[in-house]
C-alpha cells in the first residue's frame, strides 16, 4: 500500500457536484493498493498514519500526531499512485489491485484509522470522478509505503 499524506487546514471530496465529505484541521490521505497488499499492510500504515507526529506543538515543533491534536482525516482512494511511468509517456496501471482486493482494503483502512483516532473518517467514493479540494498546511505532505518499512 502507497500514501500520501497531506497535513491541512481544511479538505473536502465533491462528486457530481455535491460534497461527499470535509474536515477541518487534519489529514487528507491518499490511499493506492497493489495486488500483494493485505491485512498486515493496512495495521501498519494506519499506525503510521494516526501517530505521525507533524503538528506543532506549543514551540513550534512538529511533535504532535493526528490523535493529539483531536484533528480529522478524509481518506480517498488512489489508484493513480501505482502509474508504471518508464516505458512511454502513458501511464499505465497493473500494479494497482482489481476492486475485489481494493475495496476491502480500503475500507478496512478508513475503519481502523477511525477507530485510532476515536472519531468518524471521511472518505470519498470508490471509483468515482471526485474533485477534492484542500488547503495544505506547511505544506507537509508524506509519502509511504508499506513495502518500505526499514
Amino acid at each position: 500500500m502507497r500514501l500520501v499524506i497531506q497535513r491541512v487546514r481544511h479538505a473536502s471530496v465533491t462528486i457530481e457536484g455535491t460534497v461527499k465529505s470535509s474536515i477541518g484541521q487534519g489529514l487528507l490521505v491518499l490511499v493506492g493498493i497493489e495486488e500483494c497488499d493485505g491485512r498486515e499492510d493496512v495495521e501498519w500504515l494506519v499506525g503510521k498514519t494516526a501517530r505521525l507526529r507533524i503538528f506543532e506543538d506549543e514551540n513550534g515543533v512538529m511533535n504532535r500526531s493526528l490523535i493529539d491534536i483531536g484533528g480529522e482525516a478524509l481518506v480517498v482512494s488512489q489508484f493513480t499512485l501505482f502509474a508504471s511511468y518508464k516505458k512511454g509517456n502513458r501511464p499505465s496501471w497493473y500494479r494497482a489491485a482489481q476492486h475485489e482486493i481494493s475495496i476491502p482494503l480500503y475500507e478496512e483502512f478508513c475503519r481502523q484509522l477511525s477507530e485510532a483516532i476515536g472519531k468518524a473518517v471521511g472518505t470519498g467514493e470508490f471509483g468515482a470522478d471526485m474533485k477534492v479540494e484542500l488547503l495544505n498546511d506547511g505544506p507537509v505532505t508524506i509519502i509511504m509505503d508499506s513495502k518500505n518499512r526499514e
